[in-house]
């Protein structure tokens, strides 16, 4: 029998989870199912689910097809009522064996219940899952906490994921320790807010503790990523081995959101601009070569002209590389649903402005990385990763997840090109 077909959008996170359920699924007879693993992080994300789906269904008529991820989670009825969907299951339910091989018997039958979503805020634990490879990803991800004690005004997330719930310490470490033993040469910690981690273990370790324990107890591990952080949660001793380890990948993924201090606190956020701009700062003081993304989104309600032109700002006062841009999209059930939208024109145009500034400081990030020799994880197809998230193509592509030095001779577009030494 074939694996099953997963289809996952979204994070990092539920690439972690996909590869679990591809495990799960298989051993309950279900290798001729597809799975749409959805994203709900806007409104969009929600519409390209559903365009997925029906895409899926005129493509592999036959099969059975499942959906869940944050998107089922949080509105099953929505795709329950799709002709396409045989059957929903929860972020939850999704992660559990037993759930599988209900659904792998109760397929077709009058009894089979065709939604199986719990309440997601009464989980308490998270039971790490046993994952031996990635598929076609050269980096493995380790999930080591999902759910978000947090209420930003914007996001929907948490009623999709839960509260925060961390893995265990040691089975993080023993987790990362199996995959480099498999032969990854990168691993990357991915949750929902990693930065919270351990709040709710036993003696509340923090993130940096973490992180420690895994450089020194899997020394043989070349490479440790950090998904999207909250730069408020960053203790000290994090800080530390992230300025200091040069194990740790010098790139962090920061949750901005905004470079305005008003707009931060109508979306709730726990940081200031000046407090971001100040930890860019330090951070590139201790580490010269670290790179930083950030999650900006354009034409937040209320968001004047002038705010928004601190968010463009903000580009250049923290040196951000990668930004994500979100045109901001009013999630239902939201405070900021409620607040006074902006034309949706409006929003649309301060999005592509913010590309535009985005695409110009990638760029000038870039270029300064012409003539540099560098570490490269490679990828498929020639492709291959910088330590600081920069993207480079070689023309004779390297083994798949080795690690290569290289030289950097040319950039084009959003790429460097490089030269194996």
């Amino acid at each position: 029998m074939s694996a099953p077909d997963i289809i996952t959008l979204g994070c990092r996170l539920n690439a972690h989870d996909s590869e679990a359920m591809r495990r799960l699924a298989d051993e309950a007879g279900l290798g001729d199912a597809v799975v749409v693993n959805t994203c709900a992080v806007t409104a969009e994300a929600v519409r390209q689910a559903r365009q997925t789906i029906r895409r899926a269904r005129r493509e592999r008529p036959e099969a059975r097809l499942v959906v869940t991820g944050c998107a089922a989670q949080i509105e099953p009825e929505t795709f329950a009522d799709m002709p396409e969907v045989d059957a929903v299951l929860g972020n939850e339910e999704k992660l559990s064996g037993a759930e599988w091989g209900r659904l792998s018997k109760g397929f077709g039958t009058a009894e089979a219940e065709k939604v199986r979503v719990a309440d997601i805020m009464a989980v308490r634990e998270t039971a790490p899952q046993l994952i031996d490879g990635f598929g076609e990803f050269s980096r493995a991800f380790v999930q080591v906490q999902t759910g978000c004690d947090h209420r930003c005004t914007f996001c929907v997330i948490p009623y999709g994921r839960g509260n925060a719930r961390s893995a265990p310490m040691g089975a993080v470490v023993e987790q990362v320790r199996r995959l480099v033993g498999n032969g990854y040469r990168e691993v990357v910690l991915t949750g929902v807010d990693i930065t919270s981690y351990g709040t709710d273990l036993p003696g509340t370790p923090r993130l940096g503790a973490l992180v420690s324990k895994i450089l020194d107890l899997v020394p043989e591990l070349p490479r440790l990523r950090l998904s999207s952080i909250d730069g408020a949660e960053i203790d000290e001793r994090l800080f530390e081995r992230i300025a200091r380890d040069e194990r740790v990948a010098p790139h962090l993924h920061l949750s901005l959101q905004s470079g305005d201090d008003m707009i931060l606190k109508r979306m709730k956020r726990r940081h200031t601009r000046a407090q971001a701009v100040d930890l860019c700062a330090r951070l590139r003081e201790a580490r010269p070569e670290i790179a930083f993304g950030a999650d900006i989104i354009a034409g937040f309600p209320t968001e004047t002209e002038e705010m928004f032109e601190n968010s463009l700002r903000l580009v250049d006062e923290c040196g951000l590389a990668h930004v994500h841009v979100f045109p901001f999209s009013p999630r239902s059930g939201t405070p900021a649903a409620r607040m006074p939208l902006l034309p949706k024109a409006a929003v649309k145009h301060r999005a592509a402005r913010l590309r535009e500034k985005a695409g110009e400081a990638l760029g000038r990030f870039l270029d300064q990385l012409i003539g540099s020799e560098q570490e490269v994880l490679a990828e498929t197809e020639g492709r291959g990763r910088l330590a600081n998230f920069a993207a480079c193509q070689f023309d004779d592509a390297p083994e798949p997840g080795t690690l290569v030095r290289a030289r950097m001779r040319a950039r084009e577009g959003d790429r460097l090109l490089a030269d194996r030494i």
